[in-house]
């Protein structure tokens, strides 16, 4: 098998998760900036989180929308302003690349390999990926929100194929196994990696893989893998 590319997830792999209490306490000011009852905010906005990464709200301002006419409770139009720049800046502070990332993007690149991204999240993230350091490192990029499209649809993974112009079977997948993303990488002939760094607790992860293949705790052991195949 010859790699000829290697595939990203995002958040928990390049970047962290969202760790849970601090995610919690964003929602909670977000909800008190709406004057929403906390918890049914945030059994709302988490059970939504589908139609947020499938681009079903293409904005914010609609998911606050969907949960105001959810809970039968109107919202005005300032305290959508505030929710929104709290989410802008909590999104903003959480896209900064794990502290082997670049480098090891780099090195990949300098061995001849095509990089690709495909990550589920929501429209915010899309709006913000040219600012970030991350992002002239990769030949293609999929927002699932951007494309009605989220992992583990092998649809997903094959139209990342398309764009970079390999096969599935000469791509490595690497994951934090949400969505269950590994599953879906193997369902179409990827070779997935688990990621998960011991220095990150309590994160915020849907739909885990329950995961029993090969693992890596850091970005630049991945490096160790195509120096041996050299």
């Amino acid at each position: 098998m010859k790699i000829k590319a290697v595939i990203f997830d995002l958040f928990g792999t390049l970047i962290d998760s969202f760790n849970a209490q601090e995610y919690r306490q964003v929602l909670s000011e977000m909800a008190s900036s709406l004057s929403i009852p906390e918890n049914s905010f945030y059994e709302l906005w988490s059970g939504s989180f589908n139609q947020r990464a499938l681009g079903v709200f293409k904005t914010l301002e609609e998911s606050f929308n969907f949960i105001s006419r959810k809970l039968n409770k109107p919202i005005d139009e300032n305290g959508i302003e505030k929710a929104i720049r709290i989410r802008k800046d909590y999104t903003k502070r959480t896209l900064v690349p794990r502290q082997d990332a670049i480098d090891t993007l780099k090195q990949l690149i300098r061995l001849g390999l095509k990089i690709g991204l495909i990550s589920d999240c929501t429209f915010e993230v899309p709006q913000m990926w040219n600012t970030t350091m991350l992002s002239q490192h990769f030949n293609s990029v999929i927002f699932s929100c951007s494309v009605g499209i989220k992992k583990p649809d092998p649809k997903i993974y094959h139209l990342m194929c398309k764009k970079l112009k390999v096969k599935p079977k000469n791509c490595v997948y690497i994951g934090d196994g949400s969505s269950q993303e590994l599953s879906g990488a193997l369902q179409v002939g990827m070779f997935p990696i688990l990621i998960r760094s011991p220095t990150e607790k309590d994160s915020v992860r849907y739909d885990k893989d329950d995961w029993d293949g090969p693992k890596i705790s850091s970005l630049s052991e991945i490096l160790t893998y195509f120096n041996r195949r050299r």
